[in-house]
């Protein structure tokens, strides 16, 4: 489709601002409570957020006094981010496979396959890595999740397919816009296992400091296992010296 750069551009044009409406976006200052004291954030800090969506995280973020750019490929996402943006809370639309940001940012999350995670069989999530990587400065951290291979193969249902080879997991869905109409979606999700997740951060150059299981809105120090649906990441860009 012309102008368009991912399958998931058309899934957030349908969805808009119901997107907000999902159980799973309830739980983000909770998640962004938690992240403050994992990253170590603190008022004046900056942080860019790697699929912003409609810049929930980062208006959370942004309430206390951390300044956030929130980038997503939907420009229909990043308009209705900046609505109601508070002071030094900013938004773009990009890529996150080409991402152009250089030692920019004390910290990044990349939450809720905002652009990890999306990429299907083209092994974008390790240039989406590579890109927060250059983006953080010297000693920054970075909080990412991800989908649990474990937990997507246990809870399989005929909706879905997963693609073993890849770790693909391919959901056929209804998706509901502002107004309540239903459209067909289809979801391309990877799923990672704890090791595949150190692996590619290293890869990226970030020193893994933890892995934890969670779920949307009870983010906690728990270790991995095979009965919450996220992995995430704390790691972090080696300081230099």
């Amino acid at each position: 489709m012309p102008g368009r750069d991912h399958w998931f551009e058309d899934v957030a044009d349908h969805l808009g601002s119901a997107y907000l409406r999902y159980s799973f976006t309830r739980g983000t200052d909770q998640e962004v409570a938690f992240l403050v004291d994992a990253l170590e954030l603190e008022p004046g800090m900056r942080v860019l957020d790697v699929g912003c969506g409609p810049g929930r995280h980062a208006h959370a973020l942004g309430r206390r006094g951390i300044g956030v750019l929130g980038v997503d490929i939907s420009r229909r996402f990043v308009d209705l981010a900046r609505i109601d943006a508070p002071p030094g809370v900013a938004f773009e639309r990009a890529d996150a496979r080409a991402l152009a940001y250089d030692a920019e940012f004390d910290a990044a999350i990349s939450l809720c396959q905002g652009g990890f995670g999306l990429q299907g069989l083209d092994g974008g999530d390790g240039r989406v890595l590579e890109g927060i990587g250059r983006a953080l400065r010297p000693g920054g951290a970075l909080a990412l999740s991800a989908f649990s291979a474990y937990f997507q193969v246990r809870w399989l249902d005929e909706t879905m397919t997963f693609d073993a080879e890849h770790g693909v997991n391919h959901e056929r869905t209804t998706i509901k816009d502002e107004a309540g109409h239903d459209a067909p979606a289809e979801l391309w999700t990877t799923c990672f296992t704890p090791r595949e997740l150190r692996l590619l951060c290293g890869a990226a150059g970030l020193a893994v400091e933890h892995i934890w299981s969670v779920e949307p809105g009870r983010y906690r120090a728990h270790p991995p296992d095979v009965e919450h649906p996220e992995l995430l990441v704390v790691a972090r860009k080696p300081a230099v010296g």
